[in-house]
């Protein structure tokens, strides 16, 4: 199971609490740091879709120019901002046994483990 985010991310966070408190362990991914290639943001889009994937609340989206934001119209566009710009990607993603899971819910959570 890995885990990708930002570590100062409030969701990630929670995310990595709800992991911890459960006994699930964890490789960790920091893609500020060591980076997102774009066949994994493909392979991402591909299983979660690029629209789920695209972080469009985040101030990182906010501050793109609107024709950047127009541009956006298929999982390509979608990759490349998120390519350009790792904050754009929404967090956390995990992927847990080739299902991956992007954002946190305790919920959701709760039903990836207990299958």
């Amino acid at each position: 199971m890995k885990l990708y985010g930002i570590p100062n991310c409030d969701t990630v966070k929670k995310a990595r609490t709800w992991l911890a408190e459960h006994g699930h362990d964890y490789d960790w991914h920091d893609f500020k740091k060591q980076g997102v290639s774009a066949e994994l943001l493909a392979h991402w889009a591909d299983k979660a879709g690029w629209e789920t994937l695209l972080n469009r609340q985040g101030t990182t989206w906010r501050k793109l120019d609107d024709a950047s934001k127009a541009a956006v119209t298929d999982a390509a566009s979608a990759i490349a901002v998120m390519l350009a710009q790792p904050s754009a990607i929404k967090r956390p993603v995990l992927d847990h046994n080739g299902t991956i899971t992007v954002g946190f819910k305790p919920d959701t959570y709760n039903a990836l483990f207990s299958r």
